[in-house]
């Protein structure tokens, strides 16, 4: 995933020891100290734009020396430190806590102990700035000169006001026991032998008078819980619990679900509605492809997600054409940007266009949902969007020689690649040739195969037999077409793409993965795929890289061009099992689990493509987003790919035959959502039990889950 659509991956460091803490649409990344320093990625961000720039604790004259920063929940951190002692010292007496949480914007509480056995006397400063810089302004490391910002000190604080376009921005930094000074806020304290002395302070953001979705909590009575820990609570006792017998992948599962309710952003216009953002800290915002794919993979977990996200898009839905967005009728947006958007409600304009892979994901998610027996009448009402989505990719497929959905951006300031490889150098030819737009991608194409059997399947639960067939039978010719023109027999692998001139690019990548999840791969040609993928020039032993080794454009550290990505090898896990390869989807979903052990429990955006067997431990990509949505849903679909979990309520049925790895040992699931089932389940090896499953619901051992599965079933199309 790339920036706001005219910017590039890359990004500056935030430094050693960086922590991010985030809810909804607000976050703050500081160094390991907790100061912000705005010539860095630092600061607090409101609405994709950058309200506190500097943000340092001085005692006495001296910063805070680091001794731990972490996030002790998605939404607060801990920063304590120590400050440097006299020269007659052999150390600091004086330890600093500085207790982070965002709720209504961030509330910071600063303590102070003295433990030692003599009177301290400090002068305590926090030195303020705001820039009003915009969020990929920031990233890049971008300083533009603009309208500036006025700083007001009174008795109730700092207030600092500015510009961005026609919107008025305005934050406020109060404490009732500071002096307010134009640099930032001061204290005298006098501490007693082995005392403590305690302020808090707030940082209260606005937009156009339009704050954030609740107040901060100035002065609330001690053990009151914050409105983002009542989320995080609600979501740990709505999702299902799960137990592992192997603690990594156990710590794996659990990172991940907190993370992703961490990510969720929730719409103050539509009471209950959420969308799931694309990461934290640079893509926290609507997303088409990334909230989509983040969705799908955690559908075991939350499927509301799912169907928050399609709602959310298909009011966002194109209606228009503006080739300055990139926009079309029945066209799925790329991203939502709050910051340059005429309201900063969620769901405003704001929106850019360019993606090729949003619309079919959109239509495949509303078929998933179908087969979870999630959305009923929304789903229903949804309808007319979800066939607006098909009418643009119909359109735009007869607009290519070979009838594919192919891209090719409207405006020089679009992404050249509209694809999830959208870097500038994403899709390369074997002898490293960046190929050139208009690109049909092999793994797009296998989005429009699912997308014609979603609609066909949505079809035929409303007893609709001609919209059944018409699509199903529009899904069969596209799989014999994608075989014939995409297939290179003397390679043994799928191209990744054909160019405007009908070329075959001829790369060896890892897209055609997602052409096994999506199932539009012969049969015949799936054990090249699957050998290919897992060959040493691919498969690293953390997981398939983006590009074979093989290739000249290969770049173990590159972001699209041999890196390695979670959410993609959970993509490829299911697309192994799809197809019956058991022991190298078994290695796939081993291989991700064991670098999470090295993140902490956490599975980044991505992480080099550097061989396991001269690098035993998983290299970070030093600007990978961390939590990422889709990183954060990856271990609970790759346990769903384990268990070949798959619900077809439009039937009443629920597939499951577990091929659970022999070291991960027992799993216990308890409240997994399948219709109006509270079903729990544990399983080891080959073995399950399950609890709560009524009597309209039939299980059954074997698969005939995934979409693609269903061809063969629909009428006409046999």
């Amino acid at each position: 995933m790339t920036s706001a659509w005219t910017s590039g991956v890359g990004a500056q460091s935030a430094g050693p020891g960086a922590v991010t803490i985030l809810n909804g649409t607000t976050f703050a990344l500081a160094a390991a100290n907790g100061d912000m320093d705005g010539t860095r990625p630092h600061g607090f961000f409101f609405r994709d734009t950058r309200f506190v720039s500097g943000w340092r604790l001085r005692v006495n004259g001296k910063d805070v020396e680091p001794l731990a920063g972490t996030a002790i929940e998605p939404y607060r951190a801990m920063f304590v430190g120590r400050v440097g002692g006299n020269a007659l010292e052999s150390e600091s007496h004086v330890i600093v806590e500085r207790h982070r949480s965002l709720e209504g914007g961030m509330v910071e509480r600063i303590v102070v102990h003295n433990y030692s056995n003599e009177t301290f006397a400090a002068t305590v400063q926090l030195e303020v700035s705001a820039d009003f810089a915009d969020l990929f302004d920031v990233k890049a490391g971008i300083r533009r000169a603009g309208d500036g910002s006025m700083s007001h000190h009174g008795k109730d604080g700092l207030e600092f006001s500015g510009t961005a376009g026609d919107h008025r921005l305005l934050v406020r930094i109060r404490d009732s026991q500071a002096v307010a000074a134009p640099g930032g806020l001061e204290y005298r304290i006098a501490l007693p032998p082995q005392g403590e002395w305690v302020t808090e302070v707030a940082i209260e953001p606005s937009i156009d008078g339009r704050g954030s979705e609740q107040d901060a909590r100035m002065g609330q009575a001690a053990g009151a819980a914050s409105f983002p820990a009542v989320r995080q609570r609600e979501w740990k006792e709505q999702v299902p619990s799960v137990e592992v017998a192997h603690y990594e992948v156990g710590r794996a599962l659990l990172t991940g679900r907190r993370d992703l309710g961490s990510l969720r952003i929730f719409d103050a216009a539509h009471d209950g509605r959420v969308v799931v953002a694309a990461g934290a800290p640079w893509f926290m915002a609507l997303f088409g492809r990334d909230s989509l794919l983040a969705s799908f993979l955690s559908l075991s977990v939350d499927s509301s997600l799912a169907l928050g996200t399609i709602q959310a898009l298909a009011e966002l839905q194109g209606t228009g054409t503006n080739p300055q967005t990139e926009e079309e009728p029945g066209k799925i947006l790329h991203e939502v940007r709050l910051g340059s958007s005429q309201s900063p409600e969620l769901g405003s304009s704001g929106a850019y266009f360019g993606s090729v892979d949003s619309t079919p994901l959109f239509v495949t998610v509303a078929g998933e949902l179908t087969r979870w027996g999630v959305g009923g009448q929304t789903l229903h009402r949804l309808l007319p969007a979800i066939d607006a989505a098909l009418g643009w990719i119909e359109r735009t497929c007869a607009k290519d020689p070979h009838g594919f959905l192919a891209y090719r951006r409207s405006t020089p300031t679009g992404l050249a690649n509209q694809g999830w490889k959208d870097s500038w150098d994403g899709v390369t030819f074997a002898d490293g040739r960046v190929a050139e737009a208009p690109l049909a991608l092999c793994e797009v194409q296998g989005y429009v195969y699912t997308a014609y059997l979603a609609r066909a399947l949505i079809a035929q639960q409303a007893g609709d037999e001609e919209t059944t067939q018409h699509y199903a039978a529009k899904a069969r010719r596209l799989k014999d077409r994608f075989n014939e023109k995409f297939w290179m027999a003397d390679r043994g692998y799928f191209a990744l793409a054909i160019d405007g001139d009908g070329r075959q690019v001829d790369s060896c990548a890892s897209n055609m993965g997602h052409s096994l999840w999506s199932g539009i791969v012969d049969h015949d040609k799936a054990p090249q795929v699957a050998r290919t993928l897992m060959s040493p020039e691919m498969f690293t032993g953390w997981g398939v890289r983006t590009l074979s080794s093989r290739m000249k454009a290969y770049n173990p550290a590159s972001y699209h061009n041999g890196s390695v990505w979670p959410h993609e090898n959970a993509l490829i896990a299911g697309g192994l099992m799809r197809y019956g390869f058991v022991a190298e989807s078994q290695r796939v979903a081993t291989s991700l689990m064991e670098a999470a052990a090295f993140h902490d429990g956490r599975l980044p955006e991505l992480f080099c493509g550097l061989d396991r067997s001269s690098h035993p431990v998983p290299v970070p990509y030093p600007t990978s987003c961390s939590p990422q949505a889709w990183a954060a849903a990856a271990p609970m679909h790759l346990l769903r790919v384990m268990l070949r979990l798959d619900p077809v309520l439009t039937e009443g049925k629920l597939y499951l035959d577990p091929v659970l790895p022999a070291e991960w040992g027992k799993v216990h699931l308890r409240n997994i959502t399948v219709g109006d089932n509270k079903i729990n389940l544990t399983a080891n090896g080959t073995r399950f039990h399950l609890e709560g499953v009524k009597e309209d619901l039939e299980v059954r051992r074997g698969r005939r889950g995934p979409l693609a599965d269903m061809l063969d079933v629909m009428p006409g199309t046999a």
